[in-house]
């Protein structure tokens, strides 16, 4: 970040995914966004943006076509969801209990094949901080893993990012003040 700008981030989780309760991940499932109102709501609460950075996840796309059907928006792979490698497409039902791990314990475990929340964080991180870099305000079209990575870095402790709760539909906003400062100015705020 430049010690000069102050730069607003939305983060936006993408609309529910149609993953027939399944982990999704890095699967490319579709979105559900059906309902009009909320679409509507959201683009409202959100206001006007400089930037428009989106995942290259289908989900993501979706969301961002209802958001912005005119929208030049810049796609960047760093910004994909979590790789839950052997437990992708698996019922939420028959994985592992993780329940027994603290945070950063959690942050830290893999799934077979797969990718851990740091290694999300450390893949992501660069983006968020490009953008970060950005004067005015960037909408990030993205997933609730990118979202807690973000919010990981911005308290300076990112297994803490898996402690918050991200809604489809939902925008997380962080300002990232001059002299690499972080201040969160709202969580999950899903607009009615």
């Amino acid at each position: 970040m430049s010690d000069k700008m102050t730069a607003e981030l939305i983060l936006i989780r993408h609309a529910p995914a149609l993953s027939e309760g399944r982990i999704a991940g890095r699967r490319d499932v579709a979105a559900d966004c059906s309902d009009t109102k909320a679409f509507a709501a959201l683009h409202q609460a959100i206001g006007p943006v400089d930037h428009i950075l989106v995942s290259p996840a289908r989900r993501c796309q979706q969301t961002l076509a209802h958001l912005w059907p005119e929208a030049n928006a810049e796609m960047d792979a760093r910004l994909c969801e979590q790789d839950f490698g052997d437990w992708e497409g698996q019922h939420y039902d028959k994985l592992p209990d993780l329940g027994a791990l603290d945070l950063p314990e959690l942050a830290q475990y893999r799934p077979p094949n797969g990718e851990s929340f740091l290694d999300l964080a450390a893949r992501c991180t660069p983006m968020i901080l490009e953008a970060a870099g950005r004067n005015g305000r960037t909408a990030l079209i993205v997933h609730a893993g990118v979202i807690r990575a973000t919010l990981g870095l911005a308290l300076d402790a990112l297994p803490m990012g898996l402690a918050f709760q991200v809604a489809p539909m939902s925008m997380t906003t962080i300002l990232a003040l001059p002299k690499a400062a972080w201040s969160i100015a709202g969580v999950n705020l899903v607009p009615r």
